[in-house]
């Protein structure tokens, strides 16, 4: 069969639920004939690629416009290659309609999969044929399990020379327990065996449960701001059927709204008059408050509706905080608008007022990880348009004071007076690393420098070891992915999880320069590290602060003990360029008088360092 329009062969047109010769339905579809699934992976194994096979093999998406990531609606995700946000559509394949979601791979996305899973009956576990199982194909995969959910593996990247269907078929029954007999083979790329996945996603994964004239019970699961219709929802209809005249009321915020558009997404967004149960949507309903629609509400009618709140999602705890500041003063409340319609869409953002001595306003903000910080800051600057700086990131500790109370601390700054402090507990990770097996060697050496603890150590393969350890947040949250990915060539992969509190020996470092103390530049590190960061930093400092008319000091200190210096040399004026000779005391006279001056202009004077200083000092660990 030849190729059509850059479809790649073996790919056939199906008929277009969005064609507009088509009749939009008026009465709520089979409940028999739906089947709702996730497509869950590690990064990189072809979850979007994959995502974009099935629109074309299903006619959802005219060859015309068919572009690579096709669901990846941010600029962000199109250039860093990765899912950010879990996106859904409708497509129609052998007389079934199928609800596909996309979701993330990276680790720090996991809160998203979570999401999405708990709309479905169904996972697809994707599975790189030439790497195997990896960290987070084991973490999707137990999720999926805790769900209760139907899991199809498949073997994805068929096509390339380094592929071994075999032996991961073999990996993924000495793992997970999956029988090899029930591992599909594909390849996303080409669209071979995608036909064949679509048929068993029909004949494996269940029908979803719900009766369409019960009360109305449907689950927000993902929500988006529309500068012009307000809040657009992401809903699952559990019971009931969602008429789009009807009054709805919103059982959490307390608040009733008339709908404005009801619709599917195949991948368009089209109004329908009605979703019935099992069904996933859309719902706009003029809601300016970002409040009123978190993923996880509750929908159901005004009038006759059901009382009943269904389960909805864990508030996911944030790992890792920094403080957001605007460059200019002034877009202050454009900030806290900009996170409020951010923490719409991704509601693993914390946020609360904070000020800094150096920095003015801003806000304490707590995120997932290290990556989903940096993608949060790169969002605001995009999308809403804002110069922002972010401080350094750490984490949430415990301080037991020694009149037995206790604080949660995740700013340095907060961190009380060492003579009121009892002991200090930092949150320790269990993290998985899966890897070949000739990078042990290294990869233990790497976690030993960080203070992780080995739990255990498996083989999986001849060639492939799985490690378990132990580690403080705090020495993952930098730069620990990268100093792994880097010691072996890329192939090790990682997962982890929270395990607790374990009383550790912390001190905070802060940077004085000038002999003011710079709270955007203090941190909390072990006591064995603390003289190698004080260093690094006032080093760095002593590059970026540009000389002033004195000399400008520029201190680590550890409590009231200076642990690093460094010393920004004073501009020099030739006060002597006009003798010519004469008596040595005429210049001394000068040289004295100069001196005094830069005395009193030290005592008077203020250091101003620049925005780029803060930015570039903040991107040390970087």
């Amino acid at each position: 069969m030849p190729s059509v329009a850059g479809r790649p062969e073996g790919l056939a047109q199906a008929t277009r639920y969005d064609d507009p010769t088509m009749v939009k339905p008026t009465a709520a579809l089979d409940i028999t004939r739906i089947r709702n699934f996730s497509i869950i992976a590690h990064v990189d194994h072809g979850k979007s690629t994959l995502s974009d096979r099935i629109l074309e093999l299903t006619g959802a998406v005219d060859p015309r416009l068919m572009r690579a990531q096709y669901l990846d609606s941010m600029d962000i995700e199109r250039e860093r290659g990765i899912t950010i946000k879990a996106q859904n559509v409708r497509v129609h394949f052998n007389n079934h309609v199928l609800h596909l979601i996309d979701t993330p791979g990276h680790v720090d996305f996991g809160y998203e999969v979570s999401r999405s899973l708990a709309a479905c009956e169904g996972a697809v576990l994707l599975v790189d044929a030439s790497q195997g199982i990896q960290a987070q194909t084991l973490s999707n995969c137990y999720q999926a399990l805790e769900s209760n959910l139907e899991i199809i593996p498949v073997l994805n990247k068929i096509d390339l020379p380094a592929a071994d269907p075999e032996r991961c078929a073999a990996e993924i029954e000495q793992v997970l327990g999956i029988a090899a007999s029930e591992v599909l083979t594909i390849s996303a790329k080409t669209g071979e065996g995608v036909a064949e996945l679509l048929q068993a996603i029909i004949d494996r994964i269940p029908a979803p449960k719900g009766d369409p004239d019960a009360p109305l019970q449907a689950l927000i699961f993902d929500s988006a701001y529309d500068q012009y219709r307000g809040v657009v929802s992401s809903l699952r209809v559990v019971e009931g059927t969602l008429r789009s005249t009807a009054k709805l009321r919103f059982l959490q915020a307390g608040q009733d709204h008339e709908i404005e558009e009801v619709g599917i997404r195949s991948p368009d967004m089209v109004p329908v008059s009605m979703l019935g149960p099992g069904e996933v949507g859309y719902l706009i309903a003029g809601i300016k408050d970002v409040r009123a629609a978190r993923s996880g509400e509750t929908i159901t009618t005004a009038v006759h509706g059901s009382a009943e709140v269904l389960d909805g999602y864990l508030d996911p705890k944030p790992m890792v905080f920094c403080g957001i500041y605007p460059i200019d003063g002034d877009d202050l409340p454009v900030l806290r608008d900009s996170l409020d319609k951010l923490k719409l869409n991704d509601a693993s953002v914390t946020f609360e007022p904070e000020s800094s001595h150096a920095l003015g306003f801003g806000f304490r903000c707590g995120f997932l990880g290290l990556l989903h910080m940096e993608i949060v800051r790169e969002r605001l600057e995009r999308e809403f348009n804002l110069g922002v700086i972010a401080t350094a990131p750490s984490v949430s500790y415990q301080a037991y004071m020694t009149d037995g109370s206790v604080r949660t601390v995740d700013n340095p700054t907060e961190l009380p007076d060492p003579s009121k402090l009892d002991h200090i507990d930092e949150p320790m990770l269990k993290i998985t690393i899966l890897s070949p097996s000739e990078f042990t060697g290294t990869i233990m050496e790497l976690c030993q420098a960080r203070r992780a603890e080995l739990q255990r150590m498996d083989y999986l393969s001849p060639t492939r070891v799985e490690l378990a350890y132990t580690i403080p947040m705090a020495e993952v949250v930098l730069d620990f992915f990268d100093a792994l990915k880097s010691r072996t060539k890329g192939y090790a992969s990682l997962d982890y999880e929270q395990t607790g509190y374990v009383t550790s020996n912390l001190v905070r470092v802060d940077l004085l320069i000038n002999g003011e103390s710079v709270d955007a530049f203090s941190t909390i590190v072990h006591r064995s590290q603390a003289d190698f960061y004080g260093r690094r930093m006032a080093e760095r400092l002593k590059e970026l602060i540009p000389r002033q008319m004195f000399d400008v000091p520029i201190q680590a200190a550890v409590g009231g003990r200076v642990i690093a210096r460094e010393t920004v040399k004073a501009k020099r004026k030739d006060v002597l360029a006009k003798c010519y000779g004469g008596d040595i005391t005429r210049k001394r006279k000068l040289l004295e008088k100069q001196k005094e001056g830069k005395k009193k202009m030290k005592n008077i004077g203020r250091v101003e360092v620049p925005q780029e200083a803060f930015v570039a000092a903040l991107r040390l660990d970087e």
